[in-house]
């Protein structure tokens, strides 16, 4: 085990004046949660184990799913603001696989605009009280408006949702956007499978696939059911079919090269639908408030930037997302966002929205050791 921060306790007493109740959380976990919302990155890094009873558990590599289910077993009320300081664990990271992290979590508050940007506020004055004088830099994304760009654009659901799933990873989205651009014409799909595909029938997909398993011993229980096979192949056979136009197209690259300063970004974005002749309707308008919320913070507004192409690679992300980092540095010392739906995937018997942050404390005390 890694020893405790010295920055700890300055980082604890912010928390209680801001309004939050301190949380602890098991280090085992149940992994399926993870498993199934965190995203490829993080999905690859996480240490696996079992319990006796032969339940898959896993050491935990983030503190968002866990405080929201504590949350949701515990029965609170809301809103209510969690904070936590504890380690996580990765596998293959830079700097060690067992590291600590300190955050927020933001849960009910349904005033979004508000609950993004004190997120954002408590975020940078941690980082400003524990990196006193340092200059820093943040960038803004939005995935509710990115998706809402696809809806505008009259993409079907399937690329709406092989994008989405993309955006906050650079490399898919590139890949992405290049099949849409020219969909592979040759489908390594062939005879029944590729008919019932094309078709969208599912249950006979799913009948044939079943067969196919039982013929050669396979079991339905030792990996993906044959109901998501059938359901993923077709969602593929019509990803194929789908050429965006031009014109559309376009758009969407015009959309994603948006990169400014925050003050400008209503504006900009203002300026793109209406060349583009899109409505974004309740995403623009939100986009809007947070920024005015965001500005009444007093923040410094000509350090923060909204990249529409700027994403995290957290499957659990539905709105604002954001990094901070010290100016002209490679990597982030604080990543959050907006998870309206995970509660409710997580089990939580009514829609409770979300936000937050986590900070990365081992870089942030190499940097102060740099600064000695």
């Amino acid at each position: 085990m890694t020893s405790r921060p010295a920055i700890a306790a300055d980082i604890v007493k912010l928390f209680a004046t801001r309004d939050t109740h301190a949380v602890e959380v098991a280090v085992l976990q149940p992994a399926d949660p993870f498993l199934d919302m965190a995203g490829e990155d993080l999905r690859r890094r996480i240490f696996l184990t079992e319990s006796e009873i032969g339940k898959t558990l896993c050491l935990r590599p983030e503190f968002t799913i866990p405080v929201c289910l504590d949350h949701i077993a515990s029965q609170a009320g809301t809103p209510r603001r969690y904070s936590y300081l504890g380690e996580v664990f990765r596998q293959r990271r830079d700097g060690g696989n067992e590291f600590f992290q300190a955050g927020i979590e933001d849960l009910g508050d349904g005033d979004t605009a508000a609950a993004d940007a004190r997120s954002l506020a408590d975020a940078h004055a941690l980082l400003s009280l524990v990196l006193p004088g340092q200059p820093f830099a943040v960038t803004l994304g939005d995935q509710t408006l990115f998706e809402a760009v696809l809806a505008a654009l009259g993409l079907p659901r399937g690329w709406r949702m092989r994008l989405a799933r993309a955006f906050g990873s650079a490399p898919m989205l590139e890949a992405a956007l290049a099949d849409l651009a020219n969909p592979p014409r040759n489908s390594q799909l062939s005879g029944p499978v590729a008919m019932l595909a094309l078709d969208g029938d599912v249950e006979g997909l799913a009948a044939h696939i079943a067969a196919g398993m039982e013929e050669t011993g396979l079991s339905a229980s030792s990996g993906r059911a044959p109901v998501d096979i059938a359901r993923r192949l077709i969602e593929k056979a019509q990803l194929r079919s789908v050429r965006l136009s031009n014109e559309a197209f376009s758009a969407l690259k015009g959309f994603l090269e948006i990169d400014v300063a925050l003050g400008g970004a209503t504006s900009a974005l203002e300026k793109f639908a209406a060349d583009a002749g899109l409505s974004l309707g309740a995403a623009l308008e939100t986009f809007a408030a947070r920024v005015k919320a965001i500005e009444a913070h007093g923040l410094p507004s000509s350090a923060i930037r909204y990249d529409a192409a700027f994403g995290r690679p957290l499957d659990y992300y539905t709105g604002l997302v954001f990094e901070i980092s010290v100016t002209d540095a490679d990597r982030p010392l604080v990543g959050g966002g907006r998870y309206d739906r995970l509660l409710t995937l997580l089990g939580a018997k009514k829609p409770i929205p979300g936000v937050g942050f986590s900070v990365w404390l081992d870089r942030i005390e190499a940097l102060r050791e740099s600064a000695k």
